[in-house]
């Protein structure tokens, strides 16, 4: 029996409310095109009566102990492990990916959550020794930023923002979520685990609606001190400006293009089997999606055909249908992307070794596409797909294969694959990405780091990174009373 999509609110203050008047937006299963809900759409006054109750709360929060504040959250992951299965239905009913997938992304949350509140005790500081017989200490302190912005899309809708929350809540922070307007029903599930574990009210708010008000609102708001945000390039510069005039703090993770080097010496038909694994999750709806291949010659053509008859023989369809491996795209919007990138792709001489074209009948399907012999110059190179394409090219000389992978401005992930450890060790350290992963994809891990360099961004989520990007470091110089001379 599929879970029964949640009522569709704003949490403000502790409490759950409708939005102002009627305006409203559909929220579709991308799978079938069913209308799964109306949106309300948050206006200037709930965003302002967020704003205010997370001054509130972060007053409160931050006067908690570490131990006080992992307590509670703890109970909440709690929570989110106990409905997992709900929320996964609810996940895959309003994104599209299997269930599978969709249950391990919050049980993975939960552990998300659990770390950064682990980590929350153990932000130390440090104590410097003074050159001066008048300063008695020198204090080095972590302490939280204050309220937080945390904009969040639609790919990932209880990872993306469990990151976000965890880091703030365990820093001691407040935080107001704002999620992508069509995967808005795990958010609420979220944040409903937080209500139920005893969080104080103003801590977590939730705002749903339209992205740009919302998001110029919180972010220019001088209530806000700090921006997380999660999506493309375009809008996280826009974003990154309005932070920069107020001298927010600002953590943007902007998408990658992620190459993958495939040297002659790796065993093809693994490297094969984890990279169409890897590429056609979320139906290749991941900032760090392996996209362009670069595969040394002599494996070449054996590398193309493995893949290509993996990724055709893949099964679509709904997400909560037993035995679907990939499911739809998130909206119409990507179908029309991806059938460009295709043609692109062809017209610049590229060849389509399998795929290429949606699916007839209801829903957002494209199937599983393998691009071969992709020139540099086409657009697929260049472009993030963030679709179910992969582009395969092979290389002669394993610097110039280097060199074409770090020419993007993208500097997420990358991967590459070899038997030789000191190749290996050579080639992730001349790659250009905030994460690069030797003969394995699983990058993302709540212990480990998550961030880019060059235009993919800056700034950590999860480990202890993720928990550090809202905290501010604070001295406390501490004098002898003036007047007094030091004690015998």
């Amino acid at each position: 029996m599929v879970a029964r999509y949640p009522e569709l609110r704003h949490f403000i203050a502790g409490q759950w409310q409708g939005g102002a008047g009627d305006r409203h937006w559909p929220v579709r299963n991308p799978a079938t095109g069913e209308r799964l809900a109306d949106l309300p759409l948050a206006g200037e006054a709930e965003v302002a009566a967020a704003l205010a109750a997370a001054q509130r709360g972060f007053a409160l929060w931050s006067g908690l102990t570490a131990l006080e504040r992992f307590a509670v959250l703890r109970r909440a992951s709690d929570r989110m492990r106990a409905r997992a299965s709900e929320i996964g239905e609810i996940m895959t009913l309003e994104q599209g990916k299997p269930l599978a997938e969709a249950v391990r992304e919050v049980t993975l949350s939960a552990d998300v959550i659990d770390f950064l509140a682990e980590e929350g005790k153990r932000a130390y500081g440090r104590v410097v020794p003074s050159r001066s017989g008048d300063i008695l200490s020198q204090v080095v302190m972590k302490v939280p930023v204050g309220p937080v912005a945390a904009l969040t899309p639609w790919n990932f809708p209880a990872n993306l923002p469990s990151r976000k929350i965890g880091g703030a809540l365990a820093a001691g922070c407040s935080c107001i979520l704002k999620p992508a307007e069509n995967t808005p029903g795990t958010a609420v599930m979220l944040v409903e685990c937080f209500a139920e574990a005893g969080l104080p009210e103003g801590v977590l708010n939730l705002v749903l609606g339209e992205p740009g008000p919302i998001a110029r609102q919180l972010v220019t708001a001088p209530a806000t001190r700090k921006v997380s945000f999660t999506g493309s390039l375009v809008v996280g510069r826009e974003i990154g400006a309005l932070a920069a005039a107020g001298m927010k703090r600002f953590t943007p993770e902007l998408g990658g293009h992620a190459p993958v080097l495939v040297l002659e010496d790796a065993d093809i038909a693994a490297v094969v089997a984890r990279s169409v694994t890897a590429k056609y999750r979320n139906a290749g709806q991941i900032c760090t999606s392996p996209t362009r291949f670069f595969v040394a010659r002599p494996a070449y053509a054996r590398f193309v055909e493995a893949f290509a008859a993996a990724a055709s023989a893949l099964t679509l369809g709904n997400g909560l249908e037993r035995g679907t491996e990939m499911g739809p795209l998130a909206h119409e919007r990507r179908l029309a992307a991806m059938e460009r990138l295709v043609a692109q792709t062809q017209a610049a001489g590229g060849r389509l070794a399998t795929g290429g074209r949606r699916l007839d009948g209801a829903g957002y399907f494209f199937q599983p596409t393998v691009m071969r012999d992709v020139p540099a110059e086409a657009p697929l190179m260049r472009e993030e797909p963030f679709g179910p394409i992969a582009a395969i090219m092979p290389f002669d000389s394993l610097g110039l294969a280097v060199a074409m992978a770090n020419s993007l401005a993208y500097g997420l992930a990358a991967y590459v694959f070899t038997a030789d450890l000191e190749r290996a060790h050579g080639v992730s350290a001349a790659l250009e990405a905030g994460m690069v992963g030797v003969n394995h994809y699983g990058i993302s891990q709540p212990e480990t780091p998550f961030g880019g360099v060059k235009e993919s961004g800056y700034g950590s989520e999860s480990g202890m990174e993720g928990l550090l990007g809202y905290m501010d470091t604070k001295l406390i110089s501490l004098g002898r009373p003036v007047g007094r001379s030091a004690p015998l």
